[in-house]
């Protein structure tokens, strides 16, 4: 369990590049629409390349093999776990600053246990309890953020499109995890090799999603991406879109239980620290005032309480 955990925690610190980094190309004038498509247009290109360099061809055919025998099943787990999720958190750093994207990001997790209720798996009534902690430290931080803008209306186009991002993501993985317990159980795709290599499935639910980037780009129209665009979406593609999801679905693939799932996703807290850090340093913007700085802690010790919940349940059990 503690390795899934520090597994999360380096998957976080990754991910963080994507708010940092999506926040300067808001500021430089980038389309949202474009650092969204892109990044899994690199993604794409990435994993297939890595596959084909360490020569896992067991997990390439084990991609083709899932995306023949399942199309839908992989296009909707695509779709909603990478599309629904990342188009919203795109947009919204065009309104917000980045470690506030972040944090009401963290609405995720309490967006979990809503998620693990819908496939009827168990939810620790105390785990619950902790994301209440998070979910009001991310109130506090928005409370603050709300003095910078002219209206509620603002607040609001930032903030409802990270919510959605916020279910989608979950719900995502965990359908993404569902099909690989029945395979485990000996279901459709027993013993594919996709469905336990992070690289694979990443790459598989990359797949499945590219009919939503086909769909956002001709209903959006966006112009052409801005020079900058092109490299800063290529980072945010390897560190947070290869290195931090294959890290985070390998960390999800080790937990035994709801509320190990549950931890596992309370790491990303921690994608709210290096975030602010991040963006204070390279983008020189404002550091939180008291309420923010406030609601980072609560996240944080929401993740604490998750962990020290685990260590002396597994203690208390021998």
């Amino acid at each position: 369990m503690l390795r899934a955990l520090l597994l999360g925690v380096l998957s976080a610190f990754f991910f963080s590049s994507t708010f940092v980094l999506n926040r300067a190309m808001s500021l430089e004038g980038g389309h949202w629409a474009w650092t969204a498509a892109l990044r899994y247009a690199y993604m794409l290109l990435m994993l297939l390349a890595w596959l084909g360099i360490t020569r896992q061809g067991a997990v390439l055919r084990g991609v083709r093999d899932a995306l023949r025998s399942r199309p839908l099943f992989w296009m909707l787990t695509g779709s909603v776990g990478f599309g629904v999720f990342y188009a919203p958190l795109c947009y919204s750093a065009t309104r917000m600053p980045g470690w506030v994207v972040a944090a009401t990001w963290q609405a995720t997790i309490l967006a979990t246990p809503l998620v693990l209720l819908l496939f009827g798996r168990k939810v620790p009534t105390r785990g619950m309890a902790f994301t209440g902690l998070i979910f009001l430290g991310i109130v506090l931080v928005n409370l603050e953020q709300a003095g910078g803008f002219g209206d509620a209306a603002g607040l609001i186009l930032g903030v409802l499109p990270v919510l959605l991002a916020a279910l989608a993501y979950p719900l995502g993985n965990q359908l993404a995890w569902e099909a690989r317990s029945d395979a485990a159980r000996g279901g459709p795709e027993a013993a594919n090799p996709a469905l336990e290599s992070g690289p694979g499935l990443v790459l598989l639910l990359c797949l499945g999603s590219l009919p939503f980037w086909l769909a956002l780009l001709l209903v959006v129209r966006p112009e052409a991406p801005a020079d900058g665009q092109w490299v800063q979406t290529a980072l945010v593609a390897f560190l947070a879109g290869v290195v931090a999801t294959s890290l985070f679905l390998h960390a999800r693939n080790r937990a035994r239980s709801s509320y190990e799932l549950a931890a596992v996703d309370a790491t990303q807290s921690m994608e709210v620290v290096f975030s602010l850090v991040g963006e204070v340093l390279f983008l020189h913007a404002a550091p939180p005032g008291l309420l923010g700085f406030s609601g980072i802690a609560l996240v944080t010790l929401g993740l604490v309480l998750y962990v020290a919940r685990q260590t002396a349940g597994r203690k208390a059990g021998g």
